[in-house]
């Protein structure tokens, strides 16, 4: 086998790999012996066909089929023996030459990647705690949750719930189809788009109102995007809210058997506390992260960003399957998605690169309490912890994550980190 290599490009490479005619040969002949005994032809008993019968025969197919094994036998030996890394499939062309058989590979290969000046990354390190008026703003919200709703004769406000009719018009074309009918909205909730709660303030049951509102510019819906939407409304109910009170019975209703609303509000605040320290996590993670793809650039292949994209896409054409549509329906083009895929493709080639170069290894301890720590949220932990370390494909995921978690701190080891105090709301907020 001979193997030559053009580089057509930064990260493309033509590759021909030419086998000699003796091989082929040989190859064929083997296949032909088999061929003799297992087919059957008139005028001769089974495996008595003469060769040079079955090789007339099946000449020009035995010689494909030892080609296409050729060329998966020979093109990972070649790629071995070039010390090539492909990024994506190649694309294949076999052609004849008198002196044997070859194929052209063309495939793009792996970037080389510099992390010179990976030592001076800046990163803004964030720290809050949960106060006694975080646990105060979490009680409410489940208290709201818990709400029971009445209906009332007044004019609504803020806060209250409406059901009623509505219909929208843009550019003079109907895009609600006809009338939505009963829809619930509570004001205040940012359910609807802005402006839309805001009209309903004032209005009473049997009440209509006709308003115009602008549609946000990143709207879904490509026809109303940035658009102004006339809306009519006819209001069928105005209800208000009455929040259950704090006491014994509530808080046993959640978990806390003894009732005791100092115990409800220690597991709360446990709660938010473990939310807090993952959300503060990734946020770091995520500036680590954006400080390491502004400092190290990649020339990225477009196999690669092409399989992202692909990959950032399924979940789209999943959703629109179950609702039987295309996902060419949702106009999302592969453009949307381009960036982020980039971003991806260029982050797990850096990092990849600093796990190899540093040998950093997964550590098995931090897997466990990472384990232990997700399965906390749940009623029976060592349940959930049992359904990881049972798998290979879950537990690799953690392993995976864990990796990544541990060349974060590699990286954090080697930045300049500036720490900043924020509130529990500024952090979860964004969450």
């Amino acid at each position: 086998m001979q193997v030559s290599v053009e580089k057509t490009s930064e990260l493309n490479r033509k590759m021909t790999v030419s086998v000699p005619e003796d091989v082929i040969q040989e190859k064929m002949a083997e296949r032909f012996k088999t061929l003799a005994r297992e087919v059957k032809m008139d005028g001769f008993r089974p495996g008595k066909v003469p060769a040079h019968v079955v090789k007339k025969m099946y000449g020009d197919r035995v010689r494909g089929e030892v080609s296409g094994d050729l060329i998966q036998s020979t093109y990972f030996e070649a790629l071995q023996e070039q010390n090539l890394r492909p990024a994506g499939y190649p694309n294949i062309q076999p052609s004849e030459d008198k002196e044997g058989f070859q194929y052209t590979a063309e495939f793009e290969v792996y970037p080389e990647i510099s992390l010179a000046g990976i030592d001076q990354i800046e990163v803004i390190r964030k720290n809050a705690a949960v106060e006694a008026s975080d646990i105060d703003v979490m009680i409410e919200r489940i208290r709201k949750q818990g709400a029971t709703w009445s209906v009332i004769e007044r004019a609504a406000q803020e806060s209250d719930r409406v059901t009623l009719h509505f219909a929208g018009i843009c550019q003079g074309e109907n895009f609600t189809n006809g009338k939505v009918e009963n829809q619930q909205v509570e004001i205040g909730s940012k359910q609807m788009i802005p402006g839309f709660e805001e009209n309903l303030i004032g209005l009473a049951a049997g009440e209509s109102k006709t308003f115009t509102v602008t549609f946000p510019e990143q709207y879904g819906n490509d026809k109303l995007a940035g658009k102004e939407a006339e809306f009519t409304v006819d209001v069928v109910s105005v209800e208000a809210s009455e929040l259950p009170e704090i006491n014994a019975e509530f808080v046993q209703s959640y978990g806390i058997e003894s009732g005791d609303i100092a115990a409800f509000r220690e597991d709360i605040k446990a709660n938010m506390e473990r939310e807090l320290k993952q959300a503060l996590r990734n946020d770091l993670k995520n500036k680590v992260m954006d400080a390491l793809y502004d400092k190290i650039n990649v020339m990225l292949p477009n196999a690669l960003v092409d399989q992202e994209i692909d990959s950032l896409m399924k979940p789209y054409a999943e959703n629109a399957k179950k609702q039987n549509l295309k996902l060419e329906d949702l106009k999302l083009s592969r453009e949307t998605f381009e960036k982020q895929a980039r971003r991806r493709v260029a982050l797990g080639l850096i990092l990849a690169e600093i796990i190899q170069h540093n040998a950093i290894k997964t550590d098995a301890d931090k897997v466990r309490a990472t384990i232990e720590d997700m399965a906390q949220s749940y009623e029976h932990p060592q349940d959930v912890i049992n359904w990881y370390y049972s798998d290979e494909k879950r537990l690799g995921e953690i392993q995976q994550l864990v990796l990544e978690d541990q060349t974060i701190d590699w990286l954090l080891e080697q930045a300049k980190v500036t720490d900043e105090s924020v509130s529990f709301s500024d952090i979860m907020g964004k969450q």
